[in-house]
């Protein structure tokens, strides 16, 4: 990885719709040699996928929640249990195993607290918690889908 490479994935990240032409002019690249760097990043498994950033509010989702769950038990049956049931459900996000006092971080978008009443039902049915706490956004400071190339 080069700065060549690093500045490719900056544009990329703005804008994965540039046109080849106006990266490689932007990097001091020709076209080919620019295509073929952003194919091998692409292979790599640098660059995972190209999509569209939607906005949630605007689509109705105006609610964040922040659940987090202490396992019901520590073994590898539970895990893959709780992983395949937080991966169902099109509220979730995003969904980390973490360290500390709770096991899993999930992240849920839903319209209004009666939504998230209702993903919380379905969510605790069928599967044993220790423990299920939530916490609402009250305001969202920073997002970015953007990774960090500073380090590189």
């Amino acid at each position: 990885m080069d700065n060549v490479d690093k500045a490719i994935l900056a544009l990329l990240q703005q804008n994965a719709e540039l046109p080849v032409s106006e990266i490689a002019e932007q990097v001091g690249l020709t076209v080919t040699p620019c295509w073929r760097r952003i194919q091998k990043l692409e292979e790599k498994g640098v660059i995972s996928h190209r999509v569209a950033l939607l906005q949630a509010r605007q689509l109705g989702l105006a609610m964040t929640v922040f659940v987090q769950v202490k396992a019901g038990k520590h073994d590898g049956k539970w895990l893959a249990t709780f992983a395949k049931h937080a991966a169902s459900f099109d509220e979730v996000v995003e969904c980390y195993r973490m360290s500390g006092e709770y096991d899993y971080l999930l992240k849920v978008l839903v319209t209004d607290m009666d939504c998230f009443d209702h993903f919380y039902k379905r969510l605790v049915n069928g599967i044993e918690f220790s423990d299920v706490t939530s916490s609402f956004a009250m305001e969202q400071i920073k997002y970015t889908t953007a990774v960090p190339l500073n380090h590189l």
